[in-house]
Order: structure tokens, then C-alpha cells, then sequence
């Protein structure tokens, strides 16, 4: 192979390899591929217990990290909540303002900002679906206990990690767990749902990919 040829080769296979995925260019695309999507099965069911608890949710308040294009930030907005929508990337919330179910906008503020430079206020609930495996792992670990902390007694956590079997835990600016590791990080909560998956599946891009999921949600104690 010439030295062109091999710089060319090299390039790609740097684009392709999981150990180069640069998250950042492909958040707009992510977004218009969620466009539509009903809100993610762990968000209903900690709004499920919390109305089996006390079916008038007026007041209650939740963070949703990485907010994306809205699809469970509109799901709490309906049911009354008042919602502080985070992400790190400006068209989430381009995309979220412009949707045509968006209702209760006057208990929505949004906030954009990358993980290691949120503040988090107190919560009644802290919605994370599928963004904190990618938080840096330096930051991870002081950034989940602002989380817990954050949290009211009696609130709760709803969303997901990814595990080390993840076809993802090769890129070293993610952050994935073991089993004991994930439930390790539960401790000062009281776990209602704790899922294990692990498949072979597309992404919301089309592409398939080797999944190992902990799907969460657990009750401040």
C-alpha cells in the first residue's frame, strides 16, 4: 500500500473505530431521529409511583439532563410539572421550543450547559435518559452525588447507565459501569426498577451496535 493510500486508510478507520466517535457532530442527527418519540418507559414509571403516592403532582419539580429534543421534558410538562431542561447542545432546545405538544411553557426553563459545570437545585425528581455515560469520566463520579444530593428525601432518579460490555466502553471519553458498579452507585437510594439489557440493536442513527444497558429508578431515602 502506497503511503497516500495508507494515510487515507488510517484516517478512515479512525472515523469508524469506536474508540474515536466524536459524539458532538452527530447530536443534530440524534435529534431529528428522536423527533416524535414517546417519553422513555423509566421517566413513566417513576411518575406512576409518585402519583400511586400522591396523585397531585401541582409543585413538583424535575431536572431532565440532557434534555434533547424534549420527548420527556413535554411528557412532565403535561402532567404539570415545573421542568429545568438541561443540555449541552444549543439546537435541543431549538428543536424542543418548536414542537407542536409542547405545553405548560411557563413551568419550563431551559439551561444549557456541559455536565462538569451544571449546578443542580433541589428536585423532586432527576430524569437522566441515556446522557451520563457521556459524561467525562473525570467529572462522573462528583457530578453523581450532586445528583443524589440534589434530590429531595422521598424524590427520585429515573434513567440509564451503560455497562463495561457496552460496544461504547472503548471510547475513553465515556463513562460506563459493571453491574457492582452501577448498584454500588445506588447506595443511598432505594431502587425500584434495576433492568439489565443486553443486545445487538440499531441506534436511533441506523447503526448497530452491542448494547448493556441498566435501566433505573430509585427513590431518594
Amino acid at each position: 500500500m502506497s503511503k497516500t493510500l495508507q494515510i487515507i486508510h488510517d484516517r478512515h478507520i479512525m472515523s469508524e473505530s469506536p474508540q474515536f466517535r466524536n459524539f458532538e457532530e452527530i447530536w443534530p442527527d440524534y435529534y431529528k431521529a428522536m423527533a416524535g418519540k414517546v417519553p422513555r418507559d423509566t421517566l413513566l414509571t417513576a411518575l406512576e409511583h409518585f402519583e400511586r403516592e400522591n396523585p397531585n403532582q401541582k409543585g413538583r419539580f424535575a431536572v431532565d439532563l440532557g434534555c434533547g429534543e424534549g420527548r420527556d421534558t413535554v411528557e412532565l410538562l403535561r402532567r404539570g410539572w415545573r421542568v429545568l431542561a438541561i443540555d449541552g447542545h444549543p439546537e435541543a432546545f431549538e428543536r424542543m421550543l418548536a414542537r407542536q405538544d409542547l405545553e405548560n411553557v411557563e413551568l419550563l426553563e431551559t439551561k444549557l450547559a456541559k455536565f462538569q459545570d451544571i449546578i443542580l437545585p433541589e428536585n423532586d425528581l432527576v430524569n437522566a435518559s441515556f446522557c451520563l455515560p457521556f459524561c467525562l469520566p473525570e467529572y462522573f463520579s462528583e457530578f453523581w452525588e450532586k445528583i443524589v444530593q440534589s434530590i429531595r428525601l422521598g424524590g427520585r432518579f429515573s434513567g440509564q447507565l451503560f455497562g463495561d460490555r457496552d460496544a461504547w466502553a472503548k471510547i475513553p471519553t465515556n463513562t460506563h459501569h459493571t453491574k457492582e458498579q452501577a448498584e454500588k452507585l445506588l447506595e443511598q437510594l432505594e431502587i425500584e426498577v434495576f433492568t439489565e439489557e443486553e443486545e445487538d440493536r440499531k441506534t436511533a442513527l441506523e447503526e448497530m451496535k452491542h448494547w448493556h444497558i441498566f435501566h433505573i429508578v430509585a427513590r431518594r431515602k
